[in-house]
């Protein structure tokens, strides 16, 4: 994206006027009501990615559908967001800054909507794709409005607070959410997003004045679909492996057909931009080095943190039976250690070799997720938190210094590219995560029913001791007949054998994702870190 060189600046706007005939974005204040203006749409997007999680389970219910399928509620969204991300550069510098982060206001604002009124999943899950599409085009825009607006000097201060908005919404999603399900409904949790999408897109037209580039590149068109025919198949092969329609398996036409077009499509992609001059995603970049291999550590990362941040408000309310509320709040603390964190990272970063703090919150967020390979249907609240916290700590010691190290040889002038390519990574990087972890639910969640089934003999004096207690508290406490009592019982032990084996697929899951973030560390060894007399290293902020 560009953000400074030759430009125009075509409309002043209205307001914010520090005195009679002076432009209202040349005021003191301006650059802070930007900022603010920013802020509102940047916390609404990364709201809606963490405030998602707890509803899923009352989705399921609503809609009475599986894992397999509600997993795409938060598939869609990454995958629309990862491959609009980088076409916002280039609509920017052709329509306008303003108009382009109003564009993705309104087009998440216009999906929140109508994720409230969809009639079944997949009406939901095609308005997730248009709000991922929104959030896309805002969240890199509206960063480089904010870096355009402020000086140098002040340039840090501003992305500080910019950052504020995302570790908030950590902090406030699931628990906002939870609360409006509780006392309202799941269609809540996208009705919150229309008024003040609304006004945010009043404040852009008038606060905002426009900025355009003064020349503009040419649009990939190719290299934009052949992402989506790369991603797309791919995701849907990966999370449908195994569904429930799909008889066939892994090896079934249809999912065959979609590795073929995504292999396709992936050919094409690498293809058209490595030659390109104007490509829709600067892979040249990754010859550098540590950038390479920041972005495959992004990457990685992505998949097992982001892949299994669905996994535990699912626990929570399927397995504990915790409300939307309980399990929500329970995320709160998460948000604020990574902002208390944050800047001590950078801090640490500046001081000590950042491969060692970024190992270190990597190290950190492996245990996070190995700590919970060991939750049962009577874990206690103490020890749920308690991976939370590391969770937190973790994720902010990984950021900052992998940001340091992956942008400090890339030319300022390609800074914004580089940016904008490593959250597109890390996007990706979640979306394919999700995917994976919910297929491996399924499948394990089938293993550990037809082996706890297998396991249960009816015959047995254990089983039958059993049956005899779930008789008597039927009769004695539900008051049902004999006959009653002895189907309830049966009921009840099927139903406690299914709550067992959807908590051992989880701890699979919690498991592979503990792994999968352990391997980061593999990559971390062979960046190259020298730090030079005198030299201060400027990381970009990431959302």
């Amino acid at each position: 994206m560009k953000s400074n060189g030759n430009s125009e600046n075509r409309s002043n706007g209205a307001g914010l006027s520090g005195s009679i005939g002076v432009p209202h974005h040349e005021h003191p204040s301006y650059k802070w009501w930007v900022l603010a203006n920013v802020m509102m749409g940047t916390f609404m997007v990364v709201l809606d990615s963490t405030i998602v999680d707890v509803s899923l389970a009352k989705v399921m219910a609503t809609f009475g559908v599986g894992i397999d399928t509600v997993k795409w509620i938060a598939t869609a969204y990454l995958l629309a967001f990862a491959i609009f991300l980088p076409t916002s550069g280039w609509i920017a510098d052709h329509f306008g800054f303003r108009k382009t982060y109003t564009l993705g206001l309104a087009l998440f604002t216009a999906g929140s909507l109508l994720c409230s009124i969809s009639w079944n999943m997949t009406a939901l899950i095609a308005f997730r794709v248009l709000q991922g599409a929104g959030g896309g085009l805002l969240m890199p825009v509206g960063m480089a409005i904010v870096v355009r607006e402020f000086p140098p000097e002040k340039r840090g201060l501003a992305l500080g607070f910019w950052a504020i908005a995302s570790a908030a919404s950590v902090s406030l999603g699931p628990t906002l959410g939870g609360y409006l399900i509780d006392n309202f409904a799941w269609h809540a949790i996208f009705d919150i997003n229309v008024p003040v999408g609304i006004l945010g897109v009043f404040a852009t037209m008038v606060i905002q004045r426009e900025y355009k580039t003064a020349s503009t590149r040419s649009f990939d068109i190719t290299g934009f679909l052949s992402v989506v025919l790369f991603l797309v198949p791919l995701l849907v092969a990966l999370s449908d492996g195994n569904a429930s329609w799909n008889t066939g398996g892994w090896t079934s036409p249809f999912i065959l057909i979609c590795l073929a077009l995504s292999l396709i499509g992936l050919v094409v992609f690498l293809t058209v931009e490595f030659n390109i001059r104007d490509p829709l995603i600067d892979l040249r970049l990754l010859k550098n080095f540590n950038f390479g291999m920041s972005n495959l550590i992004l990457f990685i990362f992505g998949m097992g943190m982001f892949g299994s941040t669905f996994l535990l408000p699912l626990y929570l309310q399927n397995g504990l039976g915790f409300t939307a509320f309980q399990a929500g709040s329970l995320f709160l603390p998460l948000g604020l250690i990574m902002a208390v964190m944050g800047p001590i990272s950078g801090i640490l970063s500046d001081k000590a070799n950042p491969k060692v703090v970024s190992a270190v919150g990597i190290a950190i967020l492996a245990l996070s997720l190995f700590v919970n390979r060991y939750l049962s249907l009577f874990s206690m609240r103490s020890e749920i938190m308690v991976s939370l916290y590391l969770r937190g700590l973790g994720m902010a010691l990984i950021f900052t210094p992998l940001n340091t190290l992956s942008l400090a040889q890339i030319p300022r002038e390609r800074l914004a590219q580089a940016s904008g390519l490593f959250n597109v990574i890390r996007q990706i990087g979640g979306s394919f995560g999700v995917a994976i972890m919910g297929t491996l639910l399924t499948d394990r969640t089938i293993f550990h029913t037809t082996m706890y089934g297998q396991a249960v003999n009816t015959a047995s004096p254990v089983t039958q001791n059993v049956l005899f207690g779930l008789r008597g508290f039927a009769q004695n406490v539900l008051g049902s007949s004999a006959s009653l009592a002895s189907m309830r019982a049966n009921a009840l032990l099927v139903y406690n054998l299914s709550q067992q084996a959807f908590v051992s697929a989880v701890d699979d899951d919690f498991l592979v994702a503990a792994l999968i973030t352990a391997a980061c560390m593999i990559p971390i060894v062979f960046l190259r870190y020298k730090k030079r007399a005198g030299e201060k290293i400027t990381a970009v902020a990431m959302d």
